[in-house]
Parts: C-alpha cells; structure tokens; sequence
C-alpha cells in the first residue's frame, strides 16, 4: 500500500506538472516572455473571497436561534451528514437561511452518534428536522438513512462544511427542468479564499480521478458553462428521490466513505441519465474539514480514497475502459466524449428579448450542446454581461469573455488546431476573421451563417429610396459577400428563396437552409377574448424603424377612423426621440418586453408591413407560434411559404392593412383558419428539427 500510494502521488504531481508546463509554452508562443509574465502574475494571484462567505464560529461563541425557512410539502429535501464540527455546520445551516430557494424544501440534519450530543442546539433552530444515528454509519450510511426519511421529489446532499449562496438551489433545479437526460447536477466548488475548487470531475480508465479547474479561477471562461462530466462531488450534489432509489442509494461497499459521489454518478450514467456540472450554483466547502486531507495516514477517513478506488476499479473495468487513460493531456481528456470544439462568432451576445437573430442563434447553441459538440461563443463588441454568461452557460456554450479571449486572433492562434468547424455570423463578422481562421485553423470546416442576405436588404432599401449613393453600397456589399460565399465550405441562409437566389448567382457554392428556430407554443385564447394589435421588432433595425414610422404616420390615423376601438402595442427598443416624434392617439410604445407571452396570448393579430428587407423574418415566426394571425406585405412573407388568406393575410397599401383588421375583427371562421394554418407552418418549416438535421449535415 505504501508504494503503490507514493507512486500515484508523484503519478498526479508529475501529471499536474505536465499540463502547467504545456500552458506555459503555449503562452510563451503567444505572448513572448514579458506577456507571459504578466499572465502568471494574473493567473496566482489569490481571488478574493465570496461575499456571502460567514465566518466561523468558535463554540464558545454564545450560540443566537434562527429560523429555516421550510415546508410540510418539500419539493427538495436538504440531507446534510454531521460528525461534530459543530461550528461549521451551524455556518452551514446559517448560509441556507440566509439564501432561502424559490422552492419549497426541508432541512434534515442527520447526526452521526457524534461523541457529543448537540441535541439542545439544533432543536433552537426553527425548520430543521434532525435525525440521530443510534451507532455510527460513516458518511455513505448517514446519507442513505437521511435519504430514506426524505419526503421531497429531489434530494440534495450537503456537506456540513459548506456555505450556499445566493440561487444555488434553484439553480440545480433549473438543471433538471431544462435538460431531460438530467440525472445528477452539482454545484461549483470554491475555497473560503476564492479559488475554485471543483467543475465536475473527470475518471480515468485506472479509476483515478481529477478535480476539474482546481486552484484556478473561479470566474474562468472555461468553467462558466454547464456540460455533462464524469461525476460531481457529494459535498453538493442534487439527484431525484426516484432515482436515488432506483440505482440503490450510496453503496455501502464504499464504506465508510470515498468513491461513493463517483460510483453514483456512474450507476445513473448506466441506466441513461448524464451528470451535469451546473456553474450557476456556488457552494463554498472547507475541504477536508469532515474528513482529513492525508490520503496516507492510519488513522481518519480520507485513507479510505485509495482503498476504495481499487473497489471502483473492479466494479466498474467494463465502462473504465471507455474513459481517457492518464497518459493523455488534460486538455484533451476535458473534451473526451465530444464530438469536436465548434467556434461561432458573432456581432454581440445572443439575446433572445431582443431580437429573432438572438432567438434562432441561442437555438443553435442548444442543438450544438445536444448533438455532443462542445461549442464556444465570441462577441466581436466584447460586451459581455454576467447575466449574458449564465445565459450561454445554461446552454452549454462557453463565452469567451476573460482576458485569454479578449482577442481573437490571439485566441485563434493558441486554439486554433483544437477546432473542428467555426460559423462566422453575419457579412460584417464574416468578412473580418475568415482569412484568420484558414490560417490558423486550416483543418476547420468554415461555415458563414449570412442571418440574411445583407446585400439583397441594402438592395431594397437603395430602390425604396432612390439614392444613388445607396444603390452603388449594396453594389459594394454584393461583390464582397459573394466572394465571401465563395471562399466559404458552407453558408447558411434562412429562405428557399435566398437558397434559390445563390443557386443562380454561385452554382458552385454550397447553400444549406437553416431557418428561424421556434419551439410551436399554440393559440391559449380564442378569438373572443383577443383585441388590439402588436407589432415586433426594435427601431434599431432599418426595416423595422421604416415600418413603425409607417404604422404610426399613416396607418394609425385611418385605424382610429375606421375602427376606434383597436390600438396598436409596438414592442421593442425604441429611441426617445423616435417615441415622440411618431406619438399617435392609438399606438402604445412599450419598449422591449421580457416575455412576449402575454401580448401574444391578447392580441388580435401581429403586424408586419416591412417594406424591404432580406430574409425570414421572425416577427412573423414568433406570432404564428403563438397561433396568432399575421398581416403582412408581400416581402415580409418572402421564403416562408405562406398563402394569402389561408397561413396569413397579404396587404400593401394602408387601406389593405385597415381592411384586414376588420375582416379579422368580423370572422371568427377566418381568424381560426389563420391561427390553425400558421401553427402548422411553424412545426413544418421552422422546427429544431429542420435546423438539427441542417447542422448535422453541415458538421459531419
């Protein structure tokens, strides 16, 4: 035992050894010695501590009640394992209270037979329910007898030497409620001092383990995304009851503890459920405080991790033999599993209140996630938000946002051989970093995502306006997004008629359809319970700031005429000026909404008078799957194979658009043939998947 557990030590340190070494080479080569430097100055510097970190305190310190805030009805119940420390338990009982979850849940504290019998101090915390082992069980056996006197649907196991904060419980939730192969979920760990401590685990085929990210960053781009991993550590780990129940709970042969979070995570892997690593939620843990840090000594629990990796490996050598093996890179072994490291680059951060090019992108990055690519973000505005970090982190998608990727190129050139396909978005983006990624990533499949054709937009808007000045742009913009085309392996456009128009324009090149993406939510109201009209889309968008000009100046004024009770709700960002400047009696300005549902769930029907423009426009999509009516011009329904009184109504003129409002105000018979006809449209032309099996092509 004695030499097999110094070998595996020099085994990992040589290994950890190994991997830093390969990082300091690669920023050598693209920083030089002074940037380099400088990063190690930033990479050890010592992150400061979490806000919501309580100190400890000691037991003479007079002990203060305090309430949980608990139900009868949990829809999760809390075990938290206890031998002694009482100190750190009440600081983890504490930070529950101080975050109480969204959800309903219970707190059961199981004790141990701790020597001492702490007994009159729990029974002062209001909300807890607390168990007493009559002899000791070990941590495994004072989890499962926790478990079994749980009532709620989900169980989370807590170490004592924990602290919550803010949104980690419901964050686990969200885990489950937005992936369904969601078997296991756990936290990030950090140190009481701002280091991170875990992202998920990986296993090797000797059964050896490797924190993920330990001791670096807590804020890393690379550990902000949630992604399927070996296991997660039992210190914070949520599993359905069900489940639980059904794989046998812990084992017992691992006890008294170690290898236990492991061996769970592998029994709901084998019965077809994946173990997620969920970075929204944060749990700070004391290491080693239950249970030692020596993995050599006689005496303590933490011996017990090499004796029961020997347990795990025999256990466990069929499916061992599919993990990585040790003698890999690490950073190999992080992406073992995935199909291949896809890049997209995009204008801005995807966000889907704000526009149906954010809408049909943030779909992307989840069909990515479920066909097993490991996908990541850049933002050519390097704006980045935290909100927009946990948004693409619930996706799978990892932003790159921190100062390793504050620069593509550089980026490109560090990462560039570990890409398997980068998607360029838009003409603009496109037209930058193409050349870049052929010499820095020549293996990489190069697809230009168009969003639309920007050329066949410029186009339109020159003949609406007349300008010459315009006309000899769009001329500019089709000579170089054509040539752009031509360069590219793939492009992706959203309309058989843009398909079509390329077809004639560069036979050669290959043209896949990868639509608007929408998820078909149905008509929740019928025809009497609806009025008013709404219209989609921010001013910021040329189109869109002509057709609200348009609706306000000329169409406002006879709709008020015509049929006075009907107001138009206009949602999106819309500049101050451009408020007052088309203030109508009839017409609501409302700016961007969070949620659509509501209006689209009240009103009449949804307006799209766009006058030029390219592409499929998702002002329309996003009614339809709603089973909302839509009027609209005939380039507004380009490529989206809808017909004129059956998918939609068609107007051009303003006494058009008034008449179709009323012949909908007057038939119910049309209104639900329309509403019927535009949901099937959706499911038919505009469904994931359409799009999954466009990429699937694409990527392979």
């Amino acid at each position: 035992m004695g030499v097999t557990s110094r070998v595996s030590r020099i085994h990992w340190r040589l290994k950890r050894i190994g991997y830093l070494w390969s990082r300091f080479r690669g920023s050598i080569a693209l920083r030089g010695w002074r940037g380099t430097m400088t990063r190690l100055g930033q990479e050890f510097e010592r992150r400061p501590p979490l806000d919501d970190t309580l100190p400890i305190a000691p037991l003479e310190t007079l002990f203060e009640p305090f309430q949980l805030v608990t139900s009868e009805r949990p829809l999760v119940s809390i075990v938290i394992p206890v031998y002694g420390k009482l100190e750190y338990t009440l600081s983890c009982l504490r930070s529950l209270s101080r975050h109480p979850s969204k959800a309903p849940i219970e707190v059961i504290v199981v004790d141990d037979a701790s020597p001492e019998n702490n007994e009159h101090v729990f029974a002062q915390i209001q909300g807890l329910r607390l168990l007493r082992n009559a002899r000791n069980l070990g941590f495994i056996g004072t989890c499962n007898a926790g478990a079994d006197a749980a009532r709620g649907e989900f169980l989370v196991f807590l170490n004592n030497d924990t602290q919550v904060t803010p949104d980690w419980l419901d964050s686990l939730l969200a885990c489950f409620s937005e992936r369904a192969d969601c078997g296991i979920a756990g936290s990030r760990l950090v140190y009481p001092d701002g280091r991170l401590q875990e992202a998920g685990g990986l296993v090797f085929t000797d059964g050896s383990c490797w924190n993920i990210g330990r001791f670096e960053r807590r804020d890393a781009a690379a550990w902000s995304y949630r992604r399927k991993v070996d296991y997660v550590s039992g210190a914070a780990l949520m599993i359905r009851h069900a489940v639980f129940q059904q794989v046998g709970g812990f084992d017992v042969r691992y006890m008294p503890a170690y290898y236990e979070d492991t061996d769970l995570a592998f029994a709901v892997q084998q019965i077809g459920l994946k173990v997620y690593y969920e970075p929204a939620s944060t749990v700070i843990h004391y290491e080693g405080i239950s249970s030692g840090i020596d993995l050599h000594s006689d005496s303590g629990v933490k011996r017990h991790q090499l004796i029961n990796r020997e347990k795990f490996s025999d256990k466990w050598r069929a499916q061992l033999a599919h993990q990585p093996s040790t003698d890999i890179t690490l950073e190999h072994a992080l992406r073992w599993g995935q199909r291949g490291r896809v890049l997209i680059v995009d204008s801005t951060v995807p966000d889907p209140t704000r526009d149906s090019g954010s809408l049909r992108l943030c779909s992307i990055f989840k069909i990515l996630d479920e066909q097993g690519w490991s996908a990541c973000f850049f933002p050519d505005d390097h704006r980045v938000t935290a909100e927009d970090i946990k948004r693409l982190g619930s996706l799978g998608t990892e932003l790159l946002y921190d100062s390793l990727a504050a620069d593509l190129p550089q980026w490109l050139r560090a990462h560039g051989e570990t890409l398997h396909a980068v998607i360029l978005s838009r003409h603009a983006v496109a037209g930058q970093y193409a050349a870049l990624v052929r010499k820095y990533a020549p293996q990489a499949r190069l697809i230009f995502d168009t969003v639309d054709l920007h050329y066949l937009r410029e186009e339109r808007a020159a003949t609406l306006s007349g300008s010459a000045a315009m006309t000899r742009q769009a001329q500019a913009s089709r000579r170089s997004e054509l040539a752009l085309i031509a360069t590219c392996d793939t492009t992706f456009v959203v309309s058989p008629y843009e398909q079509a128009l390329l077809a004639h324009e560069l036979p050669q090149a290959k043209v896949e359809l990868l639509s608007n993406i929408h998820d078909v939510h149905g008509a929740a109201t019928g025809h009497a319970e609806r009025r008013d009209l709404v219209f989609i889309g921010g001013y910021g968008h040329p189109p869109n700031a002509d057709a609200i000009t348009w609706i306000a100046s000329e169409m406002a004024p006879l709709l008020a005429e015509r049929l006075p009770d009907v107001r138009i709700h206009i949602l999106g960002d819309m500049p101050d000026s451009a408020r007052q400047a088309l203030q109508a009696l009839n017409v609501d300005f409302h700016g961007r909404v969070p949620d659509l549902t509501p209006w689209l769930d009240a009103c009449l029907a949804s307006l799209a008078p766009l006058r030029f423009g390219a592409g499929v426009k998702g002002k329309i999509n996003m009614a339809m799957s709603y089973g909302v009516p839509v009027i609209a011009t005939p380039i507004a329904i380009e490529g989206m194979q809808l017909n004129n009184g059956i998918d939609v109504l068609v107007a051009e003129s303003v006494e058009d658009y008034v008449d179709a409002v009323r012949r909908l105000v007057q038939d119910e018979a049309l209104w639900t043939t329309l509403s019927v006809n535009g949901l099937e449209n959706v499911r038919r032309h505009f469904s994931f998947e359409a799009a999954a099996d466009t990429l699937r092509r694409s990527l392979e």
